[in-house]
């Protein structure tokens, strides 16, 4: 089982929200925690059963071949433990979120974040045993037992890893490390969050402002282009101070993933992420080179960005304002029923589920002081039901949000309501589709009522910037991570300089600086260490990956295809039943093909076709 969040959007989409809510409060816009556990006090009873039950699966050690009904329950304790380990985490993780500011909330979640990682040192003799077991053997169990039934396919995973799986005491030794894993990523973000001094810029107004990571992500945006332009100075100039530091922080990890690598026996750090899921590395592969392909497409969006902006040629520092402006209120009762309607075409029963789960209290709505920032949604609470992490603020960005999470949250409703447990969980490379397909189904809703071309232009830029931001940025990261991963692979020595000149060159080429389109300072270069995502390794080409599926899954349902429906319903459900890329393929998409990135480009195209259209009839 992996312990994660949907969606952390903060540096995926647009930047997080800042300021107040503009509507009230109420219990009802609160989510429920009680619905997981009704106190501390049961927290921590079901956490001591959690505990109880870790000698009960280390007395499995030795004993899964003994026979198929003694496989079978050692399989499904370690399920139950799993389980009860989500439901855990969930609540501690969500209680935390709600008020950063209180310091038991932290112990919580470090006291399941430690007893997790024993579940993890317990069960690794499984892996090993079940290798020795052998193929046959396993089948012998599974025609023997029906209750081993539900535990084929993630059996089968385990027997696919034998090339790369190490003995018992290989296996025990590599998941002791598991706990030094994230030490790079801890010391980049102490850095980036709380050590770097912030430099601090005057604007235009005469105001002096503060560039910490959220102040950037907020100031980039203001329509003084000289007051974007000393923004993005200031901020990158800070980095560059810190890019041999933060080139040792990425390296450690590039090398860690490496090591991995060689440990279990891959011949490179890409096979090794990408096995997990049995991702064929075509994948990425395809996805860069169908991204290069087609610069044009985003170079035409950044001239008519030009356009709409007013500038003759464009500098890096004016890719971030708003496209078209517009002063939308959508407070949350509206962006509900929103959403609802939009999601008309998945049908009734999809519908009645969302609607419902509107009204169950899932949901945390609203910014207050020392909330966690930006939004998530938590479905591993596979009794119960799924969590979102809003902070609503009633604007436009608030809405697509909205309609995104919730897009996360049916999904696990969905796969949880078709799956036992063990095939519930379902992989990022899945789970994007059902939160960028619902933004598609909005957007077209939007569009349908808009009542004049300001009204349509704001939605239409809004869906174009979002294109750019999901799918062609995440891109371009893919890009660069293959590239440094692959140097390290190699043994070539990989500095903080050497970062920056990888990046700058993939920079300038995506945004079109050798033809004149968008003009990139040097200086801007060492954006590369300030993105979290990289210490997440091959991870985010799934968000370029997502929205390209969604765009191909959304074109064959909005031309009335209900078997294109019918099988996307049903890769929702299909949960962690079978790999990734598979499912998606028999839902009718192969994203190691170039049909949903030609989607994708059409769509973009086509929105700046309308986008054209309107600015021409204004002439």
């Amino acid at each position: 089982m992996r312990i994660r969040l949907a969606c952390l959007l903060p540096l995926v989409l647009p930047a997080a929200f800042v300021g107040g809510a503009a509507t009230a409060e109420t219990p009802a816009d609160r989510w429920n925690l009680a619905d997981l556990y009704a106190s501390q006090a049961a927290w921590d009873a079901d956490a001591a059963k959690l505990e109880s039950q870790l000698p009960l699966l280390a007395a499995c050690k030795g004993e899964l071949a003994k026979n198929a009904a003694r496989l079978r329950a050692c399989l499904d304790l370690r399920a139950d433990m799993a389980k009860r380990s989500g439901r855990l985490y969930v609540f501690a993780s969500e209680q935390q979120a709600q008020d950063m500011g209180v310091a038991a909330n932290e112990a919580t979640v470090q006291r399941i974040d430690v007893l997790y990682n024993r579940f993890g040192e317990t069960a690794s003799f499984f892996e090993p045993e079940i290798l020795a077991i052998g193929p046959a053997r396993i089948a012998e169990f599974v025609a023997a037992d029906p209750g081993l039934k539900i535990h084929r396919f993630p059996l089968e995973q385990t027997l696919r890893a034998a090339p790369h799986t190490l003995d018992a005491a290989g296996e025990a030794i590599v998941a002791q490390f598991g706990q030094m894993n994230d030490g790079g990523q801890t010391a980049y973000a102490l850095l980036a969050n709380a050590d770097m001094p912030w430099p601090k810029v005057k604007l235009a107004s005469g105001g002096e402002v503060t560039l910490d990571q959220t102040g950037y992500e907020k100031y980039r945006e203001l329509p003084d282009r000289a007051d974007r332009e000393r923004v993005m100075d200031a901020f990158f100039g800070t980095w560059k101070t810190y890019e041999r530091t933060a080139g040792a922080l990425l390296l450690s990890q590039l090398k860690q993933d490496k090591t991995y690598a060689a440990v279990r026996k891959y011949p490179d750090s890409i096979s090794r992420a990408l096995d997990g899921d049995n991702m064929p590395v075509a994948v990425i592969d395809t996805l860069i080179a169908q991204t290069n392909a087609n610069l044009p497409t985003l170079h035409r969006y950044f001239k008519l960005r030009a356009k709409l902006l007013g500038v003759e040629q464009m500098s890096y520092f004016d890719v971030y304002p708003p496209l078209v402006g517009g002063d939308y209120n959508f407070p949350l009762a509206q962006g509900k029923t929103l959403t609802l309607e939009a999601v008309a075409p998945l049908g009734a029963d999809y519908v009645a589920t969302l609607g419902k789960a509107f009204d169950a209290r899932w949901m945390d709505a609203y910014p207050r002081p020392r909330k966690l920032s930006g939004a998530h949604m938590a479905g591993y609470a596979y009794d119960v039901h799924p969590y979102v992490l809003m902070n609503y603020t009633d604007d436009y960005q608030s809405l697509t949000t909205l309609a995104h999470e919730w897009g996360h949250a049916m999904h696990s409703v969905l796969a949880n309501r078709a799956q036992p447990f063990v095939t519930a969980d379902y992989a990022t490379f899945v789970s994007e589709i059902a939160s960028t397909f619902n933004e598609e189904l909005l957007l077209a809703r939007m569009l349908k009522t808009a009542k004049t071309d300001d009204e349509r232009l704001f939605y239409l830029g809004n869906a174009l910037e979002g294109l750019r931001a999901t799918f062609f940025r995440q891109a371009m990261f893919a890009e660069f991570e293959r590239q440094i991963h692959a140097r390290v692979d190699k043994g070539e020595p990989l500095t903080g300089e050497d970062m920056t000149a990888a990046y700058c060159e993939l920079l300038k080429r995506h945004h079109g600086s050798a033809e004149g389109v968008v003009a990139i300072k040097p200086e801007y270069c060492v954006e590369w260490a300030y993105i979290p995502h990289f210490y997440n390794p091959f991870y985010v080409y799934q968000y370029a990956t997502s929205i390209a599926a969604s765009s191909l899954f959304a074109k064959q349902v909005e031309a009335g295809d209900k078997g294109a429906l019918q099988r996307y319903l049903a890769l929702l459900s299909a949960g962690g039943s079978g790999y990734p890329y598979e499912l998606v393929k028999a839902a009718g998409v192969d994203l190691a093909t170039a049909a949903p990135y030609e989607a994708l480009f059409a769509r973009m195209n086509h929105i700046m076709d309308e986008i054209e259209a309107i600015l021409a009839r204004r002439r």
